[in-house]
């Protein structure tokens, strides 16, 4: 007599994705053929004869070719089958038509009525037993009802359905909570204990953090496990660890409102609604949220740091919630600082947070002749140059400044630094070293500026900067070049190449003298950043939290989307030089513009900027194109084509061209009319009437214009 298992894998396969169960196949495969072997009374599973077959030509999961492999090993025989069609004849032709023996026991592993056929042409013993073992009874409503036992595969096996985690992390609250409850911002360890936290709750679908990533001065400090501080790092780190860095401005509000949007948008998808949703802040508005996840049926929990959560949510009678000091093993400064030291790797000295309290802490001391400064006049140099967004950012790193020895109290509300601390020594080498590098270039040489390459390449040589963990490579000369710029120390621009003009190369130049007021030591006015705060990584950035950010550069991207399509548009041309753009554009170039037009709408895929072959010169040229498939991009052509439609039915009715006549001839369009006027005269579509100041005249037979209106071209 004999016994056989047949496994349908593409069944199952596609069964236990449809219902979002993890299972691990190899661990399955030996489940089904051990558990076959006993509900068949076999003394001996070898004595069972297993059969698996799939399309197995057809990888439709990553681990079916491995499956495969696997279960050849473990006594399964791998019959393929390409087409499911008549599969039951196919088995019953291959395995029972020439097999002598009886049948005993029958398992079909399968959820599809397909194999059902097979039953009734196998010879079977007088007391036989066939099963189906599957996630539904597929007997119901057969005549195979009475005489067929149906076993759930779940149950006999021990697979449950999988509970899937969402997280929502309010990076920039939770930040700022731990540093105000005095502990010490490990990244790596905050990363590696969240992961953890959501898995103990089941299988992670979702994972994302809210922050203003790359924008300077928004976040605390934070350390690695060595104790460098990588807060410009933390975007990538977070992607590294499958965590998805999603850019909100700073401020409370702008990451309530986006992650109560992507909660609420995520439960109400069905195939993609998660069991468990946790929500990492401590910040009461998410009330209203957290009650229509619950209204759904779901589990919310709350990360939060003690004293810094709303007791609105821990009172909340449907909400557990999860302190983050229990699952973490936090440090503050005093506990940092004794905890013996390891032999780490020695990694490159790269600009930080606390560089930027050492050049300031300088640069202010310098000019007011002192070794010592006021915790309020080095805060306001910090909010002056960006690196702290607001009063309390600036007081909280110069607290994080202390805490770590930089700094060191004089006198009550009086600072000085600590001139043998590491940082303290190799930040004022480096600046040193870098600022006497430009100006002796300057200086020898007779130039206005120094081409980027070239001081990256005398860098090179700069013997006070010869050290382990400085002068590496073009990379760390380059972020520190960078962080300099930043600091306004060295001043960055773009300027026309001189053996190309219509190419941009970048220059560098000493810093003008500081225009912050000579009386800082006099004043106590809270101070507020003259320049937008740098971001690395524009990608992801919408065009309202663009706008948002910086306005001039918003306005200055829709000029560079019209100005390139209409060139490229009229000169058959595939691309637009960029130097010669930004010559066209350069009057409105306000605190680098062009430049952060060029990155944010470049970032977006948006535009596309690369090297050209050119005709007219032996040296490629950087040109930039409009992707037309860019929504965006489409969106500002659109405005475009609906703007000059409006110009010509103002020109067709002989009225004349000004921002009245354009207010009144369409009232119900909320028109940024004086940008769009801007815009057409620089594209020449519009031209001041001499002697009628703000009267416009339609150069009627524009390119642009005909094509707008239609006419033959």
């Amino acid at each position: 007599m004999a016994a056989y298992l047949i496994v349908d894998v593409d069944d199952l396969i596609r069964r236990f994705q449809s219902r979002d169960m993890n299972v691990d196949l190899q661990e399955l495969a030996v489940g089904l053929r051990g558990g076959a072997a006993l509900a068949a009374g076999l003394p001996n599973v070898s004595m069972l004869k297993a059969v698996a077959f799939a399309n197995w030509s057809d990888i439709g999961h990553p681990s079916k070719a491995a499956l495969q492999s696997f279960m050849r090993r473990n006594g399964y025989e791998i019959f393929d089958l390409p087409v499911r069609e008549d599969v039951a004849d196919a088995l019953f032709i291959h395995y029972f038509s020439y097999d002598p023996e009886p049948i005993n026991e029958l398992i079909l592993a399968t959820t599809n009525r397909d194999l059902l056929p097979l039953v009734k042409r196998i010879r079977i013993t007088r007391n036989a037993r066939i099963r189906v073992w599957g996630s539904e009874d597929v007997l119901k409503g057969t005549e195979f009802a009475e005489d067929v036992i149906f076993q759930p595969l779940e149950t006999l096996l021990g697979v449950k359905p999988t509970t899937n985690v969402l997280v929502y992390i309010d990076f920039e609250n939770i930040a700022i909570s731990l540093t105000e409850n005095g502990y010490i911002l490990n990244l790596e360890q905050l990363i590696e204990r969240f992961v953890k936290q959501a898995q103990a709750h089941g299988h992670v679908v979702k994972m994302a953090a809210y922050g203003p990533w790359g924008q300077r001065g928004t976040l605390p400090p934070m350390i690695d496990n060595n104790g460098r501080e990588i807060t410009d790092e933390a975007a990538t780190r977070l992607m590294m660890a499958n965590i998805d860095p999603v850019f909100i401005l700073p401020g409370k509000n702008s990451a309530d409102v986006r992650i109560a949007r992507d909660v609420l948008i995520d439960v109400g998808h069905s195939d993609t609604s998660g069991d468990i949703f946790i929500v990492a802040s401590g910040d009461r508005d998410f009330n209203d949220v957290i009650n229509s996840v619950i209204q759904r049926g779901k589990e919310v929990i709350i990360w939060g740091v003690r004293n810094a959560i709303s007791r609105q949510l821990v009172n909340h009678p449907a909400v557990h919630v999860e302190y983050i000091e229990d699952f973490m093993e936090l440090q503050t400064p005093a506990s940092y600082l004794n905890t013996p030291t390891v032999d780490a790797p020695v990694t490159a000295f790269l600009p930080s947070q606390w560089s930027s309290v050492v050049i300031q802490f300088d640069r202010t001391a310098r000019r007011l002749n002192t070794d010592q400064l006021r915790v309020q006049d080095l805060c306001a140099r910090l909010i002056e140059v960006g690196a702290a967004i607001n009063l309390e950012r600036a007081e909280e790193l110069v607290k994080q400044a202390l805490n770590m020895n930089i700094l060191r109290p004089a006198m009550p509300g009086v600072l000085t630094l600590n001139t043998v601390h590491p940082i303290v020594e190799k930040t004022r080498v480096i600046t040193e070293a870098v600022s006497r590098r430009v100006a002796n270039t300057l200086k020898v040489r007779g130039w206005q500026y120094v081409n980027y390459g070239f001081l990256l390449k005398g860098l090179e040589m700069e013997r006070d900067i010869m050290r382990p963990d400085m002068n590496t490579d073009d990379q760390w000369r380059s972020q520190w070049i960078d962080a300099l710029v930043r600091e306004r120390v060295l001043a960055r621009e773009l300027v026309p190449h001189r053996h190309n003009p219509d190419d941009l190369v970048p220059v560098i130049s000493l810093a003008e003298a500081d225009t912050a007021r000579d009386d800082l030591a006099d004043t106590n006015v809270e101070y507020r950043p003259v320049n937008v705060p740098e971001i690395t990584n524009w990608e992801g950035m919408t065009p309202l939290e663009f706008a948002s950010y910086d306005k001039h550069a918003y306005e200055m991207a829709m000029r560079v989307i019209v100005s390139v399509e209409q060139f490229t548009s009229f000169r058959k041309f595939a691309w637009c030089p960029l130097g010669s753009l930004h010559r066209r554009l350069k009057p409105f170039d306000v605190n680098m513009a062009f430049q952060r037009s060029v990155e944010y709408l470049s970032a977006n895929r948006i535009v596309t900027v690369q090297e050209y072959p050119n005709p007219q010169s032996t040296y490629n040229t950087k040109g930039i194109s409009v992707n037309m498939e860019s929504e965006y991009a489409r969106s500002v052509l659109a405005q475009r084509d609906e703007f000059v439609r409006l110009l010509i039915t103002l020109y067709e009715r002989n009225v004349p061209i000004s921002v009245q006549a354009i207010q009144d001839a369409d009232p119900d369009k909320l028109w940024d009319i004086q940008l769009w006027i801007s815009i057409m005269e620089t594209e020449n579509v519009l031209n001041d009437m001499p002697g009628r100041a703000g009267q416009y005249s339609l150069f009627r037979t524009h390119h642009t214009v005909k094509l707008v209106a239609g006419d033959p071209m």
